[in-house]
Formats: structure tokens, sequence, C-alpha cells
């Protein structure tokens, strides 16, 4: 068999590469950058391409390689970070007008560890505005299109990341996940992405949109990629408030363990009555569950609290503390705005106080349902979203589906949640499967995802742009 092109290589995969003197960290970023320079146009995934940086980062690893000097785990690999994260001396602009001159003193504590880890920082990508939002055509900035097809959005609001990995251009990317944001662009664009468990990684030097719901994660082309980055990322740092003290684990030890005998909870009623899905998309999480029954596990219908709620308690929770970040310049500047972020983020101005208090009286309480739910299970299989993406320019058509999913209950929980590929549409738009996992047991999540993964081989179906 062929060999794939280096830009295919996931990160695992070109790692073992560079240890064979197979491939050499210039050798790949050459060959991205060449694709990068041929989709960019079409897939407008980056904001800034920090190029020369990268070459100069890749030579150094070369030389240390060839010096037998590994940093670490992701030793040259590049990796593309979503622009409401720093990077020291590149602009972090939110992909708003607010913030075009806003360039980061130092690094966000994420991007310290990768580098410690040896990853090589590539630019930054596009999001929605201050992730929030949508697809945009009044930004700074043009949106992110999906590689499966550019006439389609990439979800988001890690768009640029999603679209960027699924493209080729690079293996692995950061996003953040507020309501979803990390895994929305991997189940539209056929990759994964995982959301860990609240407190699991640093936001310090991120830039906030809701204090106790924001979360960072990474968006990879394979389960394995996903454990090599949160390994990479994960730790406690006493300078996020929201950060916890975790006992250390490799997040990759579980992967070959298979899933026989695990308890897999099953939440039917998220895509079967609180929002029904699409026909084609509830057709893959009933496929799902049948790979993973035949894989050994034991699989259960479970039920927790309606979508609905879930999202209510999101929405005032999130608008309120976005409202409470924003408020100065929305009250001096709300035309640098984009229409749909400012309209997502003014009704925060008008939430009482007792609204959020009483959110987030819910939110423990939806805290312990799920909880209670864990405790009589080790996974939940459900929806991530309940539709395939929709067209780019199809304003009213995004503006229907995007809430349409079942993301969000684990940005109010803090579970940690990975979303990834469970097949195609009749239109050659990737469906998706979302498993959740206890706090703290993001490498049993990571274990159910490659046994899904082994069992299926949709992570090795690759677009056709390109």
């Amino acid at each position: 068999m062929r060999a794939p092109a280096p830009h295919w290589l996931t990160a695992s995969e070109a790692s073992r590469a560079f240890a064979a003197r197979t491939l050499s960290p210039v050798d790949l970023l050459t060959d991205l950058l060449a694709r990068i320079e041929a989709l960019q146009p079409k897939l407008h995934a980056f904001v800034r391409l920090d190029a020369d940086a990268a070459m100069d980062a890749a030579r150094a690893a070369e030389r240390e390689l060839a010096a037998r000097r590994i940093r670490g785990p992701l030793h040259g690999i590049p990796v593309a970070v979503k622009d409401i994260i720093d990077v020291a001396g590149l602009p972090t602009t939110c992909h708003s007008r607010l913030l075009l001159d806003n360039v980061a003193a130092a690094d966000a504590e994420v991007i310290a560890r990768l580098r410690q880890a040896g990853a090589i920082i590539l630019g930054k990508t596009a999001t929605h505005e201050f992730a929030i939002g949508g697809p945009s055509f009044d930004l700074p900035f043009p949106p992110a299109r999906n590689p499966w097809n550019p006439d389609h959005h990439p979800g988001g609001s890690s768009s640029g990341s999603g679209a960027g990995v699924a493209g080729g251009l690079f293996p692995a990317a950061l996003g953040s996940d507020t309501g979803g944001s990390v895994r929305n662009p991997a189940s539209c664009c056929g990759i994964v992405g995982l959301k860990p468990t609240y407190g699991l990684v640093s936001r310090r030097g991120v830039f906030p949109l809701s204090y106790t719901l924001d979360h960072v994660g990474p968006l990879v082309r394979s389960v394995a990629d996903a454990a090599l980055m949160l390994d990479a990322m994960a730790g406690h740092d006493p300078a996020d408030p929201g950060s916890a003290p975790s006992p250390t684990r490799l997040f990759a030890r579980e992967l070959g363990r298979g899933v026989r005998d695990l308890r897999i909870g099953f939440v039917r009623h998220f895509h079967e009555t609180d929002q029904p899905a699409h026909p084609e998309m509830t057709a893959a999480l009933e496929d799902a569950a049948r790979v993973l029954q035949a894989e050994g596990a034991d699989l259960r219908t479970v039920t927790l609290p309606r979508l609905t709620e879930f999202g209510g308690v999101n929405r005032v929770i999130l608008t309120s503390e976005a409202w409470s970040v924003h408020a100065r310049w929305l009250r001096t500047r709300p035309g640098e705005y984009g229409r749909l972020s400012r309209q997502r983020l003014l009704p925060g101005a008008f939430i009482p106080a007792g609204d959020y208090v009483g959110a987030q009286r819910r939110r423990t309480q939806m805290i312990a349902a799920v909880e209670d739910t864990l405790r009589e299970v080790d996974v939940l299989l459900c929806a991530s979203s309940m539709d395939p993406a929709s067209r780019i320019e199809d304003a009213a058509e995004t503006a229907r589906t995007y809430p349409r999913q079942a993301r969000t209950p684990f940005n109010v929980t803090g579970h940690p949640a990975l979303a990834m590929m469970a097949g195609l549409s009749r239109d050659g738009l990737p469906l998706s499967v979302q498993f959740v996992g206890r706090y703290f047991h993001d490498a049993t999540v990571l274990r159910v995802a490659a046994a899904f993964e082994r069992a299926t081989g949709w992570n090795t179906r690759r677009p056709p742009i390109g």
C-alpha cells in the first residue's frame, strides 16, 4: 500500500516517521505549507499563518532529532491555535475588529505546555467572533469553510481549527468549548474533538466567554492524537481559578483495551424526543450502538434531564457571564461587533441576578443527575449534532440547526466529552457520535472512542477537497 502524503499523517504517525528517519519535521512542514497555500483560499482556516517562525522551529527540531535530543511527545509536530488563545508575539484578535492590534505579550499556559512537549506553533485559526455567534460575513476575516464541501459551514466556534485538521492543513489544533465549540467542528468536519473534564486544562491566556463553562481541547484526526495532545496539555495551573488538581495519568494507556464488559448508557431521548434528529444522524447513532455492542459492551438506555433544560441553564449562565466580559465595549463600541455576536451578547444586560443564581442552582441538580447515571454506567453514548452541516450562505437554516445539538449538557456539568465521525450522509457530509465519561476519567472516554474508531475505520476517510 502506498504511504499517505505527509499532510494526511496523524501526529502520532508523523512522530513515528520522525523516529524512523523516514520523514523530518522540515519535510512535514514544507508539505503542509504547500497545502495551506493551495487550500487557504477555499477554506479560510487561518487568520494568521506564522510560516517563518514555524520553519525556524522545524529546523531546530530537526537538529535536535539528529542529536537525539527529544523535547517531548509532540517533538516537531505542527499545531494550529484558535485565535482566542494567546501566542506570544502574535495578535489575539478573537476574529473581531475590536482586537485587531491586540498582540499577546506571553504564551497562554496551554501553549507553553505544548511547546515544552516539542510542538511547533503554526499560526492562528478562524473562529466565530469572541467564540460566539456563527458563520459571519461582516467581520475582518472570512468565515472558515467545510473541507467536505466548502459550500457548507465547518461548525464552530473553533471553525478554522476543525476545517484545517479535516482538510490536511495541520495534524492537530486547539479549540475552546463553552457550549460545544470543539465538538461541533469535530462533528461537522468528521474528525475527533475532545472537551476534557472541566479544570483539567488551563485556560490562562485564553480570552474568556463564560468563566464557569469554558474549556480548552484538541481537534485531531485520531483518538490516539487526542490522548497525545491531552497528555501534553493537562495539569494543574494555580493561576487559573478554574483549574483542578487531578491525578497524573497517561491518557493513552487504555486505548487498546476495547469495550468488553464496559457499561455504556445510550441517551436515546436526546435525539428521539427532545430534539428529533435528521434520519441519517439517527441511523448513524443506532449503528454506533450496534458496533459497541458487537465489540462486547453492555449497552443500556438511560435518561438524563431534557435538552431544553440543559440549554436554558447554559444560555442564562453563558449570556450573563459573557455580558460581564463585554459590557464596557458593548456600551461604548457596539458598532464594531459583527451582527451575530452582538445579538447573542446583548441579552446578558437584561438577565436578573436571581435568574443567574437560579440557573446555577439548577445546574447543581443537573450535575447530580448525570453523576447518578454515571454510577450505573461507565460512559454515555449520545448525539452530538442533530443534523449534518448546513450551507454556509443559508443563514436561516444555520440558525435553525446550530442549536440542535446535545453538546451543551456537558459544558453545564463539566464532564469529559468527545465527538467523532460516525458516518457520511447521502450528500457526503460527516455524521457524528458523542461519548461522555466521569470526571477525570477522560482516559475511559478515549478508550471507548478508540474501540469505535478501530471497529469502523471512519477516521481513515478523507474529504474530496485538494
